[in-house]
């Protein structure tokens, strides 16, 4: 049976049959297979269905041949790994499935102008396609006890980590009283806006509101038109205080609604963003490499050595320097993606050493216990020797 996606919304996922040379594979129990990425911090999945959302917007998803559970919060997302014209490119997606709904993983992507993953996977990813990505990461999650209330607030292809958290609240009945305000540029533009409606209609604590620049070609807006400003969240949120806040949405739409939050006198406690555009990592470009061995005890004393032990390459870390700025700067090119500390891109074996990891949610706490680092976010304590 393939799992397909609609605007309606389910309850429950109905039961699971992988195909296997054309044939119905028999059904497994979840609690006999292990979750996804349980063994490894990276994964071949298939996709198994693309669904035309809008005119540019797709979602794909994916599943295991063998029906493993994917295990992830609301909120998350996965780092894919493709190679295009020979180059091994990675891309963080926020997850838009619910977890309440673990038998597959879907993501939903704009194309966008220049953009060489984006336009790819639009152009080149299909049912039976198989691509490799990295475990769920990210700390843009609901809180472990529901919240008396929330205010969703997205933009664009943002709306994706607030849409996974509002179906997973459907799912589960959540009893929350749950303020979900999108914009967009038209009403064609609106990400699953079927869905979420049909979500309304039968939620009777979520309030979907939609605020459109204009008309579509086909279509007159007859609902709120503009962008998000003070005196919509004043009428749509009299008890805005008293909401707990989720926003994802461009650079540009999340601090100007920060801002008016700030000025309506929020508690920006309750406040957690998230951006879909890591942008390119913070790094120096790379540099002609230094000296490949300390020669002099003051040398030493301006870095640590760093040993990448499959190739033997070894490098000089500052105190004050990543992992990764020093491998950059000496000319190599670790995989990496988005320089914070939050996709897992760019994590590595520990052999030897101690670093000092100030990480945003992108490793797991096993994975720390198992000696994993983050070349990003990580600086030097002393000497080091990576797996790598």
């Amino acid at each position: 049976m393939t799992i397909i996606e609609t605007d309606i919304p389910q309850v429950s996922e109905p039961n699971s049959f992988g195909l296997q040379n054309g044939r119905p594979a028999p059904v497994r129990s979840k609690r006999m297979l292990e979750p996804c990425w349980a063994e490894s911090d990276v994964m071949d999945l298939v996709c198994s269905q693309v669904l035309a959302v809008t005119h540019d917007v797709k979602t794909f998803v994916f599943t295991t041949p063998e029906r493993r559970p994917f295990d992830f919060e609301a909120g998350q997302f996965i780092t894919i790994r493709v190679e295009i014209d020979g180059e091994l490119m990675t891309r963080c997606y926020t997850i838009a499935s619910p977890p309440t709904r673990p038998d597959r993983l879907a993501i939903t992507v704009k194309r966008v102008p220049d953009g060489v993953v984006s336009n790819w996977l639009h152009d080149n990813l299909e049912p039976g396609t198989w691509i490799s990505m990295h475990a769920p990461a990210g700390a843009f999650v609901l809180p472990e006890e529901d919240a008396p209330k929330y205010l969703f607030l997205s933009a664009g292809s943002g709306i994706t980590p607030v849409l996974s958290m509002t179906r997973t609240l459907y799912d589960l009945g959540s009893e929350a009283d749950i303020l979900f305000v999108h914009s967009a540029r038209t009403p064609a533009d609106i990400i699953y806006r079927g869905e979420l409606e049909a979500m309304a209609r039968l939620m009777p604590n979520l309030r979907v509101v939609e605020i459109c620049e204009g008309d579509a070609p086909t279509e007159r807006w007859m609902g709120l038109q503009g962008r998000i400003s003070k005196p919509v969240l004043e009428i749509l949120a009299p008890d805005l205080n008293e909401r707990e806040t989720f926003i994802c949405g461009p650079a540009g739409y999340m601090a100007s609604a920060k801002s008016l939050l700030e000025e309506l006198g929020y508690d920006m406690e309750k406040y957690h963003e998230e951006s879909f555009d890591f942008g390119a990592p913070a790094v120096p470009a790379p540099t002609a490499a230094p000296p490949v061995e300390q020669d002099s005890e003051d040398e030493a004393a301006a870095g640590f050595s760093v040993e990448f032990a499959r190739t033997g390459r070894m490098i000089t870390c500052g105190p004050d320097e990543t992992l990764l700025e020093a491998a950059i700067a000496a000319g190599m090119r670790p995989m990496s993606a988005c320089g914070q500390g939050m996709c897992g891109t760019c994590k590595v074996s520990m052999l030897s050493g101690e670093v000092d990891m100030k990480h945003n949610g992108g490793i797991r706490p096993k994975e720390i216990a198992n000696n994993k680092v983050l070349m990003c976010c990580s600086k030097p304590l002393g000497d080091i020797q990576l797996d790598c």
